[in-house]
């Protein structure tokens, strides 16, 4: 109740210092260049509260498109739907919950929406998939289906279509009793993680280790995560190296917008870096599943310098901020055989400054870290959409600090990217 009271007051302080920040960004009239469609469309995008919900939203709108912004009725004070990139706004159910659906083709029947980008949390991927027995006789539905995105969020069957194909993964077991790690043989100088393979928002970042030399520890802390059948989890070779995370759009198994960056367990930086290893990969990987959608990958590149996929998430990534400036990304995301797209290398890193200052007061390195916010740029604020950036840290954020104060529920952190308090069993 404290730490909730205590953010509620940081927030209300720094007010005058983001009012001063969105002005200068006002003055200098930034805007990016813009390629305007000949066919402009409606287009639906889910996941509102999140910044990659906003980015795309803008790249849409300024290729002359009419965006229709949804989310559930617990972000409805997400910033987003105040900006000029946005020209509607619908609540609609949690993606759990059995009308969701049903409000998704209510919106796009109201609203005439020709095309709809879902901009899903880990919770919801495979409801949009199962949307699309609804929505598809009446518009574009930029999403795996079903069976397609399933398989993908599951790290042992992903990691086992990858290896079919000869792509390169971790060593892998599927858990789904204790006892299997009791009786799995850890080879000798190999360690091992756990991992949920249901979204585990919290515990995603535990990476303790599993060894032939602690056997014991093992079992015990096994124990500990309720591995069951109806709850499996993935016991994954531990490879220590340079992490990447990779957006990827795809049209019918092409690759068409793609951006990878070196990557962390919470990851809130992103620069384009090129890693034509990983970028082969990837094109290998989605021209074999044929799928129209946005996937996005993790790896991680061992001493040796060979790249391993370590997981599939099957929706946009963060990592989309990076072409803020791209006047063709709703090109690539609408056409078939749109030439592939990166970020241009004018592009700056995207950050979160919010994230930035606390780091800069709380980690070493305090000069590095100023060089990295004057390098790179707010993934929220833009001169020519300055309120998204005002409302998100002085109304989306405070409204659902509040709500917890009141229901005296607690949370782990505040994250500013999908505009949300990370707690357990959250979305």
């Amino acid at each position: 109740m404290i730490r909730t009271v205590a953010a509620l007051f940081g927030l209300a302080v720094t007010l005058p210092a983001d009012l001063a920040a969105a002005g200068v960004a006002v003055v200098r009239g930034e805007r990016p260049a813009t390629r305007r469609s000949d066919s402009p469309k409606t287009v639906l995008i889910s996941g509102g509260k999140m910044t990659k919900a906003l980015q795309l939203a803008r790249s849409f709108h300024l290729a002359g498109h009419r965006v229709v912004l949804v989310e559930s009725a617990k972000y409805r004070f997400t910033g987003h739907r105040f900006s000029r990139a946005v020209d509607r706004f619908h609540c609609v159910p949690e993606p759990t919950e059995p009308g969701y659906a049903r409000a998704l083709l209510d919106v796009v029947l109201r609203e005439g929406v020709d095309v709809f980008v879902p901009v899903a949390s880990p919770a919801a991927s495979s409801h949009d998939a199962d949307a699309r027995a609804l929505l598809d006789p009446h518009c574009e539905v930029v999403h795996g289906d079903g069976d397609t995105v399933r398989m993908l969020d599951d790290k042992s069957r992903f990691s086992e279509r990858a290896a079919a194909l000869g792509l390169r993964v971790p060593d892998w077991r599927r858990i789904t009793d204790v006892k299997q790690i009791e009786e799995f043989d850890f080879p000798p100088g190999r360690e091992y993680i756990l991992k949920r393979i249901s979204y585990n928002p919290v515990g995603r970042m535990d990476l303790t280790r599993l060894t032939r030399d602690t056997p014991a520890d093992n079992v015990r802390f096994a124990r500990g995560l309720g591995i069951s059948e109806d709850d499996p989890w993935i016991l994954q070779e531990f490879i220590a190296g340079q992490e990447y995370c990779t957006h990827g759009t795809v049209r019918g198994g092409r690759l068409q917008v793609y951006g990878c960056c070196e990557s962390s367990a919470f990851q809130v930086n992103y620069e384009m870096v090129d890693k034509p290893e990983i970028r082969t990969w990837v094109e290998t990987f989605v021209a074999d599943l044929g799928v129209t959608g946005q996937l996005s990958f993790d790896f991680i590149e061992d001493a040796d310098g060979a790249v391993h996929a370590i997981e599939c998430n099957p929706r946009t990534h963060s990592a989309i901020t990076m072409f803020y400036d791209h006047p063709d990304v709703a090109a690539a995301y609408l056409e078939d055989g749109h030439p592939e797209i990166v970020p241009l290398s004018s592009a700056r890193p995207t950050y979160w400054i919010y994230h930035e200052v606390w780091r800069l007061l709380t980690e070493g390195n305090r000069k590095a870290r100023l060089g990295s916010i004057f390098r790179g740029k707010d993934a929220i604020l833009t001169g020519w959409d300055p309120v998204p950036y005002l409302l998100v840290h002085h109304l989306q954020i405070p409204s659902l600090l509040v709500r917890n104060l009141l229901a005296r529920r607690g949370w782990s952190r505040i994250d500013f990217n999908i505009g949300k308090l990370v707690e357990n069993g959250g979305d």
